[in-house]
């Protein structure tokens, strides 16, 4: 990764980074005023474990210079990064709702290939509104300690994608003049979460999860814009989150694997992917809830190469990169506690993807046993 991306990176973490001599103390739960050791020791071991995925990520998966078919794939980079996407932690039956509208606009330059829809397209640029609903029960039952949980995620999309179209010869490649425009809206491929369990201890909150994208959306062979990806993907993933309730001190990651199954109406394996993402915030008191600031970062890396006959570009890897800020508020009111996030997530560094900007909006509801703090039971 170059020098350059590096330091913009810790300049940016630097700005939001809170100080522990002027943070503003959150109000008293309840709780000690001194600092737990073994809460210390927990956050020395979280912070040692994202510092090992992160080196892990850039070691093993190194940028490749030759993405997925239509240069994406079902998980989008920094959709889960921050207290707001773990899971409800109130002990009992929890019902829970959150709604993230997206907005993406990207494109792959005048020199960039990718492949929609079974043709090779030049010079494409892409628009997408994506609302997505995700609905989740978490029961009272515990396995290892860990509280299950299951849901499902059901996105609705438009889309729109404009492109040249790609000539293959026998001296290379070359984009026709004329640019195509194709655009579609509808039910993209919803997300299955059949396995869900959470721990806590103290401040500090862990899971695991298993999730499924089944094809559900449409696709169409020969289409440049198609809300779904016509095959199935696997993730197994797992997220830690510290919320200190002394201090209001934010550290969250999330990372897992994607493993993809085949197009049938292309031909076009994509190759599996790794994802990690993380959220450094602060939260302070405000009209009776809880504001938190910070910055969100992703990466985004491809760690096996395309196959089929029908991917004509090769062993097609993409990787992205991104850092932006964040803002959230939390507030709790009878049993009901609500959470908002919004945050605009650019991309720095990408390779065989779509290159642009990410803007969310996300509202959470649960409902349950009342807690002292929305920031307890989110």
């Amino acid at each position: 990764m170059p020098v350059a991306f590096m330091k913009r990176s810790l300049l940016l973490l630097s700005l939001v980074a809170p100080r522990g001599s002027t943070a503003l103390p959150l109000p008293e739960r309840g709780k000690s005023m001194f600092f737990d050791i073994a809460y210390a020791t927990a956050i020395a071991r979280m912070i040692l474990l994202m510092s090992l995925l992160v080196t892990a990520a850039f070691i093993l998966f190194p940028s490749a210079a030759s993405a997925e078919e239509a240069g994406s794939g079902h998980y989008l980079p920094g959709a889960t990064a921050s207290f707001v996407d773990m899971l409800p932690d109130r002990g009992t039956s929890t019902f829970a709702y959150l709604n993230a509208f997206t907005y993406y606009h990207g494109s792959s330059g005048a020199s960039g290939d990718l492949e929609l829809g079974g043709q090779v397209a030049a010079n494409v640029k892409g628009t997408v509104y994506a609302d997505t609903s995700f609905f989740l029960y978490q029961t009272p039952w515990k396995l290892l300690g860990g509280q299950y949980g299951a849901g499902v995620a059901v996105p609705y999309l438009w889309m729109e994608v404009k492109a040249n179209a790609s000539l293959s010869l026998s001296r290379g490649r070359f984009s026709l003049g004329r640019q195509a425009r194709d655009s579609v809206n509808g039910f993209g491929d919803i997300q299955l979460l059949p396995l869900m369990f959470g721990w806590k201890r103290g401040d500090l909150k862990w899971q695991t999860t298993f999730g499924i994208y089944a094809p559900t959306g449409d696709f169409a062979k020969g289409a440049l814009a198609n809300i779904g990806k016509n095959y199935w993907t696997f993730e197994p993933a797992a997220a830690v989150s510290y919320l200190s309730s002394k201090y209001g001190f934010e550290l969250t990651a999330f990372t897992g694997f994607d493993f993809n199954t085949k197009n049938g109406a292309t031909d076009y394996q994509t190759g599996d992917q790794f994802y990690l993402d993380t959220t450094l915030a602060q939260h302070l008191p405000l009209f009776g809830g809880f504001i938190g600031a910070g910055a969100n970062g992703f990466y985004y890396q491809q760690i096996s190469g395309d196959s089929g006959s029908g991917a004509r570009l090769g062993s097609f890897e993409g990787m992205t990169v991104g850092v932006g800020p964040a803002i959230s508020y939390a507030y709790s009111v009878g049993g009901l506690d609500l959470a908002a996030e919004l945050k605009w997530l650019p991309e720095i560094e990408v390779q065989n993807r779509l290159n642009g900007n990410t803007l969310w909006f996300k509202l959470a509801l649960s409902l349950g046993k009342n807690q002292e703090s929305p920031l307890d039971a989110m």
